[in-house]
């Protein structure tokens, strides 16, 4: 499936954040790219700020439109507020969730792990990154990628403690997914309800 592949830095000084990760260039430069990157800042439509909010979520979790989409409606049909159902969806996906365990840097270097055939979940391989973990779900490393350099170097000195609802198991290289994070445990920088005004127009 295709992917976001272009420069990360020039999206993360568009949001002004690092959402893909730690980017040295953007704390130098917090500001858009381009030639008028530093200048004047142009006034943005109601509009434009919530599709501005609806982009920053889909590039941060690493989700086509379509797929974003499909999990809108899915969160509208369910009980709860949802916006807060959409994060709670996207906190589940099995990428996620492995970059949440430590195991990878950034959400592509989990989607891989995955996609790669490195993940089990309940002790089966499972390739499919948008897979949905459910809570009691136990995910974790297949024994032979136990000793790959790439997850060995992100583990390291990881705190595993941050993530109040995945409980990591160092001995077998595991984490159980307890419940479903509330919106006040996602550290994410996302105004979901603007999102939501977005898909209601």
């Amino acid at each position: 499936m295709a992917r976001y592949t272009g420069p990360k830095t020039k999206i993360a000084r568009k949001f002004g954040e690092p959402i893909f990760g730690p980017d040295k260039v953007l704390s130098k430069k917090n500001y858009p790219p381009g030639q008028h990157g530093n200048g004047r800042k142009k006034k943005t439509s109601e509009y434009g700020i919530q599709l501005r909010e609806k982009q920053k979520a889909k590039y941060t979790y690493g989700v086509l439109e379509k797929q974003f989409r499909n999990m809108f409606e899915k969160a509208s049909r369910s009980k709860g507020i949802t916006g807060e159902v959409l994060l709670q969806l996207l906190e589940s996906r099995l990428d996620n969730i492995v970059y949440r365990m430590g195991l990878a840097k950034t959400r592509a270097g989990a989607r891989q792990l995955v996609s790669h055939r490195h993940i089990v979940v309940d002790g089966k391989v499972v390739n499919i990154p948008s897979y949905t973990v459910k809570p009691g779900q136990v995910v974790g490393v297949r024994e032979k990628a136990k000793s790959l350099e790439v997850i060995l170097d992100s583990v390291s000195g990881f705190n595993h403690s941050k993530y109040p609802w995945i409980e990591w198991d160092q001995p077998s290289a595991s984490a159980k997914f307890l419940h479903i994070p509330d919106r006040s445990d996602i550290p994410e920088n996302i105004k979901e309800q603007l999102i939501v005004e977005l898909y209601s127009k």
